[in-house]
């Protein structure tokens, strides 16, 4: 057996040939989601190209090694498959597609400059994979994608370039649902696995697959574009209640309150599920899916746009902020050394794009400070306003200001009290500063000196130490990205 859609064997005998290796996967995109997809699928199947256009991935896990780092058991698990001949991986998507019967497709999918989404790693991948489409094959789409793609993109566009009718095919939409750093948990167990075909049949053999990949439940939806609106749905939610959460952080001052004080009180109530205030929302999942309704669908969406306006300001909030921290110290922006913690978009993941960081470098640079940058997990990024130093270097050159906007385990540790006075702005209450001289600002905290607020709050850096993209609690899909 090779195809599963429109089988004529009873679907234990097709579940069998799935795991018994007889129906050959492959895997589009060996990136941070889909090398942990490719490699749960290994195990399971025992049968799986990977396919990614970057030679020194393939070669990498052709010798069994992982090349995405910060995933616990990814490397064993990408070990073991390819020692036992389960996993290998190919650069020419063209090949994979030959010989599988199971197409599983995990791209980016980012925005052009006019925030327009773009499909064209998307398009590129569908046509590797028209070129081995045969009768019976099923092409799971798991990139997060504008709601209606599978029905009016992937399922006409395979059917044009293979010379198919889309009755020979099934198509699905099965959204990766991971976060950075718990791929292989998320995938296999944390929550239910979402599917939904252009078709029944479709839904039905994409419910087969993944119920072999997750100990938890699958949510069989009634078609494809119901799936992919789940996975947006999902991330506009999370921006829109981040900008809700950074608009009442503006409150702090007029209400001289502690608004984290507030929104943790307020989530005790069932009701209630405010996340938490930041410098911005980043990464390639959150602040990406919004446009993937606002530009692609010709719907009054107020909300949806204003909640983007609100997070895409909170860089110049910062900058603000620390330039005000600046003044009450006494020193102008244009004769300040800046030193910002933290390029990533979340603690302890290599990604920035659309970190906050970027903007509150540029902001800063603009008003002539000389800012410089430390991040433990990246080496840049590129184009950023600011000069990339070592934790040591950046410290020795006594900053008028440290702004906290990435809260990486090393700063959370860091012994402040071993720091050199200065201003600190902590974007997401996420440092200890109590024992210390620092001048603490912190975004949702009134503007006071931390000489003012010490012993207010024993609890201060544990309780958003968790923080994620804006500050928000770790779902799934952040990712970014993803």
């Amino acid at each position: 057996m090779n195809g599963l859609y429109d089988a004529d064997s009873p679907p234990e005998e097709q579940r069998e040939a799935l795991t018994g290796g007889d129906v050959p996967v492959a895997v589009y995109g060996l990136g941070k989601m889909g090398l942990p997809v490719a490699a749960v699928l290994a195990d399971v199947t025992g049968a799986v190209v990977g396919a990614d256009i970057d030679p020194a991935v393939v070669d990498a896990i052709n010798d069994g090694e992982c090349p995405v780092s910060g995933e616990p058991g990814l490397p064993a698990l990408v070990g073991d498959a390819v020692g036992s001949g389960a996993l290998r991986a190919v650069a020419d998507p063209r090949l994979a597609a030959a010989e599988a019967a199971v197409h599983v497709v995990v791209v980016p999918t980012l925005l052009t400059e006019d925030d327009e989404p773009d499909l064209s790693a998307l398009e590129a991948v569908l046509g590797d994979v028209a070129t081995g489409l045969a009768p019976g094959d099923v092409v799971c789409v798991e990139s997060t994608v504008p709601p209606r793609t599978c029905a009016d993109v992937v399922d006409p566009w395979l059917a044009a370039r293979s010379g198919l009718s889309t009755s020979d095919f099934g198509v699905a939409f099965c959204p990766e649902r991971t976060l950075s750093g718990r791929a292989l948990t998320d995938i296999r167990e944390a929550y239910p696995k979402v599917v939904g075909g252009v078709d029944d049949e479709s839904t039905r053999v994409a419910a087969l697959l993944y119920d072999e990949v997750t100990e938890n439940d699958v949510i069989a939806l009634p078609d494809a574009t119901t799936a992919e609106a789940t996975k947006v749905f999902s991330g506009v939610y999370r921006d829109v209640n981040i900008a809700l959460a950074n608009e009442f952080a503006r409150y702090a001052d007029v209400l001289g309150i502690d608004v984290r004080d507030a929104i943790e009180a307020a989530n005790s109530q069932p009701h209630a599920r405010i996340l938490s205030p930041g410098a911005g929302v980043g990464g390639h999942c959150i602040p990406v899916y919004p446009y993937f309704l606002l530009s692609a669908f010709d719907v009054h969406s107020p909300l949806t746009r204003v909640a983007r306006a609100v997070n895409d300001s909170m860089p110049a909030f910062t900058v603000d902020l620390a330039r005000d921290a600046l003044d009450d110290a006494g020193t102008p922006t244009e004769d300040a050394t800046v030193l910002l913690l933290g390029t990533t978009y979340r603690p302890g993941v290599a990604e920035t794009r659309n970190s906050p960081a970027l903007p509150i470098a540029e902001g800063l640079s603009r008003y002539g400070a000389d800012v410089y940058c430390h991040d433990p997990v990246v080496d840049g990024p590129e184009r950023i306003a600011a000069e990339p130093v070592t934790l040591d270097r950046g410290l020795a050159l006594d900053p008028d200001a440290v702004v906290v906007v990435t809260p990486h385990e090393e700063f959370t540790t860091l012994a402040w009290d071993r720091v050199a006075p200065t201003v600190v702005i902590d974007c997401q209450d996420a440092v200890d500063l109590d024992g210390t001289d620092h001048a603490a600002y912190t975004i949702g905290r009134p503007r006071r000196r931390v000489e003012e607020a010490r012993g207010s709050d024993a609890g201060t850096a544990e309780r958003a130490r968790a923080t994620t993209d804006g500050g928000a609690d770790p779902e799934p899909g952040d990712r970014a990205e993803r």
